[in-house]
């Protein structure tokens, strides 16, 4: 009986490490639970979102045609009509990621049969972009895929499967599928990388095509920039329209002035972030 008792025990821990080794069945996402999901690469699963961190579009300002082009683009695909991959490059804290989520919410709401969804993926997981692909092929949504602050460094070699993901894989990105991503880069790639390879390549006109070819599966390229004083005061006083902020409006320029100054910056990040720090110092909460 001892006997048997350690083989009971040996066989309990061989189970117990089998647990361990053998991977978990992956989550079953419901597609219709949420308007908007994050991509867990590492549970192949896509988290539902019940609310997305978003402000309403006409908060964005100085970027109007950035705006109309986006969002024109946006209700095509929701239409089921012919649409491009979008970039929006630019300095950081101008709008494009805020831009992305807005006119999603916006174009939704114009046209709610169309179901349009906003579906996350980040940075590091685009190698798993074949198998998310795979996943909302034929899910009976449309789907806008959003990578925010997409760029590749050092030896990353991801961005050649995303360029055949994009346009030129044997089966090609799925109808149901639009892909939007941001970057501070223009042509995604570093400098280092593209410096690299010309010191490698036959022809330098090689490594310049290798860089610029990736950016050019991206039919849109929306440029932004931090704005002028006037554009940005206007941003400011949007925000305080839109959660009512009691302050006087000479006051509210000067200090929202003096509050780009000392960061060096003029963009919608900064209006946002001197609006927290009004409120706060007027004892107001921000309207959701």
């Amino acid at each position: 009986m001892p006997n048997f008792d350690l083989a009971i025990r040996a066989l309990q821990d061989i189970a117990e490490c089998l647990k361990k080794v053998v991977p978990a069945a992956a989550a079953v996402t419901d597609i219709n639970a949420a308007d908007a999901f994050v991509w867990h690469a590492e549970t192949k699963h896509l988290e539902p979102v019940p609310v997305v961190n978003r402000i309403p579009l006409d908060l964005l300002q100085g970027i109007d045609r950035q705006i109309e082009t986006l969002a024109e683009n946006t209700r095509r695909f929701a239409r089921g009509l012919p649409a491009n991959n979008a970039l929006l490059w630019g300095a950081r804290g101008t709008g494009k990621s805020s831009l992305v989520k807005a006119v999603h919410g916006a174009v939704a709401g114009e046209l709610p049969e169309s179901r349009l969804a906003l579906v996350e993926i980040h940075r590091e997981d685009i190698p798993t972009l074949p198998l998310l692909l795979t996943r909302l092929r034929g899910c009976g949504r449309r789907c806008l895929l959003f990578c925010d602050d997409l760029s590749f460094d050092g030896q990353d070699t991801s961005y050649k499967s995303l360029k055949a993901l994009l346009e030129g894989g044997i089966e090609g990105r799925p109808d149901n599928v639009l892909f939007y991503a941001t970057s501070n880069r223009r042509h995604l790639l570093a400098r280092e990388m593209v410096e690299n390879e010309q010191s490698t390549a036959l022809h330098a006109g090689e490594a310049v095509e290798e860089k610029v070819s990736l950016s050019d599966r991206f039919g849109l390229w929306l440029g932004f920039h931090n704005v002028d004083q006037e554009t940005f005061v206007t941003i400011v006083r949007g925000y305080v329209r839109h959660h009512g902020l009691a302050i006087d409006d000479e006051a509210l320029r000067r200090e929202a002035i003096q509050w780009a100054t000392t960061r060096g910056s003029r963009s919608g990040r900064v209006a946002w972030q001197y609006i927290q720090d009004l409120a706060g110092r007027l004892g107001q909460p921000l309207a959701g």
